[in-house]
């Protein structure tokens, strides 16, 4: 990540690598203020990242040397540290550019270097940029520039017409006065629009005095965007959804956006800059102003509001849906249940697969009893005897085409068969398809189609939604909104991040898990964690952290950064089965030297209890180990092999369908969230649609976004609010109706 240029004004007799240190140093220091963290932290931050290691490493076993900053920070503080390497970058190229036109000045120069924003470097690039031909070039290439420095020089006397004679020529297609003058006009106009200054001032203006406003092109024509037909807003107060929303609908060529301003106050601003007083051009450069904002200024000041307006949007909608997508792929996994997975069609049929407690496919089949085959006593028979064959006790059901009517069928069949232990339950089917449909379903079951790999997919999702979910493209599981709306490059990289995360906050078990899986172990590729697989099949199972180091181009860096996130159960050391890094094994004979207790101990409660009560701050010199590393060791130590996702309530299952005709207001309800965005949370009560909590009724308090009271995944009890039948739409709330005040 280091830069290879030469720095911006070098210092006689320093060399290069000097230089390069004081422009890394200035970043550094620089993101430390931005970010409000310790400047030590993120020079540390920035040496181990710049050294090789990842983000989830460094969170979890270097937190002494960063002072204990999370992951979100060690993000924030890689992303910032790159945009400020790529703008030193962009400053060298830019005064490199303008040196060689002999126009760099040292404060032209100063004020490159000092530049904080890619914006700022811009615009005082922005008159030396080579222009494609405009009016003001070609004036130029007519003679007119020293007129128009008259113009600007802004003369107490003389006639601008009579001077404006001296500059026509025939030859040069300057037929007139009125030509020359409105040449040298046009010049005067653009040099106006090229100030950084006034750019800045017209830019900072715009947005926080600016109303966006959007009108439809057909008011006549029915669309999803209706209430945008005759739309205003501030701009600086515009929600996030709302601006990707009136963009979409401008993308579709149903509205028409614009900027409202009040330009008045923008000439004035920028004749206090230009005009110096009383003179002869005085009115003419008014004239110049108002044309240089409205024709130069104006349209591309409105691209940039907006195109800031929409990179905030689209930062806030990815946001929400990494947040979201964190919280699906961390629900708790259902374990030691046999489960028959069903991906409901209609024309197609609803396909089956029986999948055993380890999510070993056992059998596949297909039934027709949703319209229009409608054969419900058939499917029945198929599915009672699936259930019976292996003692299916949860039944998934995707929530995708005919999910209700599936669901309808089989509650009849649970109510039928009167028994206890069976219960069903709906999941979201998002990415299944795209998961069946790929080179690594094909390479799981080449025996199965498309739908039965679907099927499977589905069951799977309730037994481990982690390590069945991360085989799908992130973007294709649908837990947010906007998603095709936004930057796909950036939402990747995000959403990418957010399943490197959530899969070493589990931890993996290294013998079971698929190549998806431990691809986005830290340190490991997608050819690594092939190789690993194949070691595995061709050698057995692990039974050893260390013989990982065996696994080809599975190096020594990538084993230090892998080694703590793999994990092998019922292996030879008793530490391999828990998060504590190896390098931190001998810490551990230590502690248990001290305590006089034995490795085979590992998982009882008089250990754990022990534990318990030692002091981290006392035993931590003693061991010769940081405050932070040896908290974690005696937590993993007390619960070895902990799943974090069980510490979360289980999904809700359900015996019985529910209909919207059979709600009423003020009528309890408990339901699972399956979506959460800027205005509200979207919650699965058990009929077709899900009801929408608005954010005005998450909470009896005033809520500033919905993620700060509920996550994807969540159960919660909601009541009734209002009911619309033929929309097929049901408001909820979460304040207690006898809480709610009147």
């Amino acid at each position: 990540m280091t830069l290879s240029q030469t720095e911006i004004n070098p210092e006689t007799n320093t060399s290069e690598a000097q230089i390069e240190a004081k422009v890394q140093e200035r970043i550094v220091v620089q993101v430390a203020k931005e970010l409000g963290l310790p400047l030590k932290g993120v020079r540390t931050t920035v040496q181990l990242l710049d050294e090789g290691n990842t983000i989830p490493f460094v969170a979890r076993y270097r937190k002494e040397m960063t002072g204990e900053l999370d992951e979100n920070q060690l993000r924030d503080i890689d992303d910032r540290v790159q945009y400020l390497r790529n703008l030193e970058v962009r400053k060298r190229e830019v005064i490199r550019i303008i040196g060689e036109q002999d126009k760099l000045t040292p404060e032209l120069e100063s004020a490159i270097v000092q530049a904080v924003k890619l914006q700022e470097v811009e615009d005082l690039y922005r008159p030396y940029r080579q222009k494609r031909k405009t009016r003001a070039s070609v004036a130029k290439e007519k003679g007119l520039e020293p007129l128009a420095k008259w113009l600007l020089s802004q003369p107490k006397d003389g006639m601008p017409l009579e001077e404006s004679a001296k500059y026509v020529n025939a030859e040069l297609a300057v037929e007139t006065a009125e030509d020359a003058l409105q040449g040298a006009m046009d010049i005067v106009a653009e040099e106006i629009a090229d100030e950084a200054a006034i750019r800045a001032w017209v830019r900072k203006y715009s947005m926080d005095h600016g109303v966006i406003v959007s009108e439809a092109k057909n008011s006549e024509e029915e669309s999803v965007y209706e209430m945008y037909y005759d739309y205003r807003e501030p701009a600086k107060k515009m929600p996030p959804h709302r601006i990707l929303a009136i963009n979409r609908g401008e993308r579709e060529n149903i509205l028409k956006i614009s900027l409202e301003l009040d330009a008045e106050a923008i000439h004035r601003h920028i004749a206090g800059r230009t005009i110096k007083g009383r003179s002869v051009t005085e009115g003419i450069l008014q004239s110049v102003i108002e044309d240089a904002y409205k024709r130069l200024i104006a349209p591309s000041i409105e691209r940039e509001v907006r195109a800031e307006l929409t990179e905030k949007a689209e930062r806030q909608a990815i946001s929400i849906f990494s947040a979201n997508l964190r919280s699906l792929l961390l629900q708790p996994p259902v374990k030691g249940k046999i489960v028959l997975g069903v991906d409901p069609a209609y024309r197609t049929g609803c396909k089956l697969a029986v999948v055993d407690e380890t999510g070993k496919l056992l059998e596949v089949a297909v039934t027709y009893p949703t319209p229009p085959n409608n054969k419900k006593r058939e499917a029945a028979v198929k599915f009672n005897e699936l259930i019976d064959k292996y003692g299916a006790e949860l039944i998934v059901i995707g929530n995708g085409t005919a999910s209700r009517e599936t669901e309808q069928f089989v509650a009849e069949i649970i109510a039928e068969r009167n028994d206890p232990n069976l219960a069903y339950l709906i999941v979201n089917e998002a990415g299944a398809s795209v998961y069946s449909a790929s080179k690594l379903a094909q390479q799981e079951f080449p025996e199965l189609d498309v739908a039965e790999r679907s099927a499977v997919s589905i069951a799977r999702r309730l037994q481990d939604p982690l390590a069945e979910l991360v085989k799908i493209e992130p973007k294709a599981i649908g837990v947010g909104q906007y998603q095709h709306d936004v930057s796909q490059k950036h939402l990747d990289e995000s959403l990418t991040a957010v399943v490197e995360s959530a899969v070493n906050h589990v931890g993996v078990d290294v013998n079971t898990a698929s190549p998806s899986l431990l691809s986005y172990v830290s340190g490991v590729n997608a050819t690594t964690a092939r190789n690993i697989v194949k070691y595995r099949e061709e050698n057995g199972k692990f039974t050893s952290r260390k013989q990982l180091q065996k696994v080809p181009r599975l190096g020594a860096k990538t084993y230090e950064q892998c080694i703590g996130f793999l994990r092998i159960n019922d292996g030879e050391h008793p530490l391999d089965h828990t998060p504590i890094h190896p390098e931190s094994y001998g810490v551990v004979t230590e502690l248990f030297k001290e305590l006089r207790v034995e490795l085979s101990q590992l998982g009882t409660k008089e250990l754990a209890q022990m534990l318990s009560t030692l002091e981290p701050e006392n035993l931590a010199v003693q061991l010769g180990v940081g405050v932070p590393t040896l908290r974690d060791i005696l937590d993993s130590l007390q619960r070895p092999g902990r799943d974090p996702r069980e510490e979360l309530p289980p999904p809700i299952f359900r015996t019985d369908v529910l209909k919207i005709e059979d709600l009423s207001p003020g009528m309890e309800l408990q339901g699972t969230v399956r979506n959460v965005i800027d205005f509200g949370a979207f919650v699965d009560i058990g009929i077709k649609n899900d009801g929408l909590v608005h954010i005005s009724q998450l909470s009896n308090g005033y809520v500033k976004h919905p993620m700060d009271v509920v996550s994807v995944g969540d159960n919660v009890t909601v009541w009734v609010l209002n009911i619309d039948i033929k929309k097929g739409r049901v408001g909820l709330t979460m304040r207690k109706p006898s809480e709610v005040k009147s």
